[in-house]
């Protein structure tokens, strides 16, 4: 938890709260269902909150934005996201209904009112949203197909509307259809740790 608080300093006290609740929530979920990998846990603040919250480093969102988590998994980027930015709609979806399941719980027992979790898939759903994020997916290409009918065309932040993709390891060839239009965020500019020397946030205007 310490981790979390070295690059937000300025959480809430509710927020704390929230962020300390996770990782007990997670091991109890993830001992019914297994949504993270058992290696990957002793890292779990680390890996997967701190990870999500490098997109809250990138950008900034203004109160009411709708954002859709596409592949969410067990909430990953949504709900750390969603503590952080408790005044944002998000909108957390998988095609897989027992990761939902653990979703719903621990937004349930973290008191997210701005969570709501579905058993969907991205090429089904018809609502507009001002970001779609994910954490690697697929393919940029792929996803951009599933995703771009739901990008609304009503601005209410300074970065443009779009993808913002988490995503680690060599992505020339992956980015190379999209030319210029699209920003790469090194995550390591972000946080310190060897984990993120080779991660990075997509930014991607749709």
């Amino acid at each position: 938890m310490d981790i979390i608080l070295k690059y937000f300093p300025h959480l809430t006290e509710t927020q704390i709260e929230q962020f300390k609740q996770l990782e007990p929530l997670y091991a109890d979920w993830n001992a019914k269902i297994n949504v993270i990998s058992r290696k990957d846990f002793s890292e779990f603040y680390e890996r997967h909150v701190l990870h999500s919250l490098g997109i809250a480093k990138f950008a900034r969102f203004a109160d009411k934005t709708k954002i859709l988590d596409v592949g969410t998994g067990g909430g990953f980027p949504g709900i750390p996201l969603a503590i952080l930015f408790p005044e944002v709609q998000f909108h957390l979806v998988d095609s897989i209904g027992k990761k939902i399941k653990v979703v719903n719980g621990v937004a349930e027992s973290l008191g997210l009112k701005n969570v709501r979790a579905e058993q969907i898939r991205a090429e089904q759903l018809q609502e507009k949203y001002d970001y779609v994020v994910s954490r690697a997916v697929t393919r940029l290409p792929d996803f951009v197909k599933w995703i771009r009918k739901n990008i609304s065309k009503k601005q209410i932040n300074p970065l443009p509307n779009g993808v913002i993709y988490l995503k680690g390891g060599d992505l020339r060839e992956e980015i190379k259809p999209f030319g210029k239009r699209i920003f790469l965020q090194e995550l390591s500019d972000y946080f310190d740790e060897p984990f993120f020397e080779t991660k990075k946030v997509l930014h991607l205007p749709l």
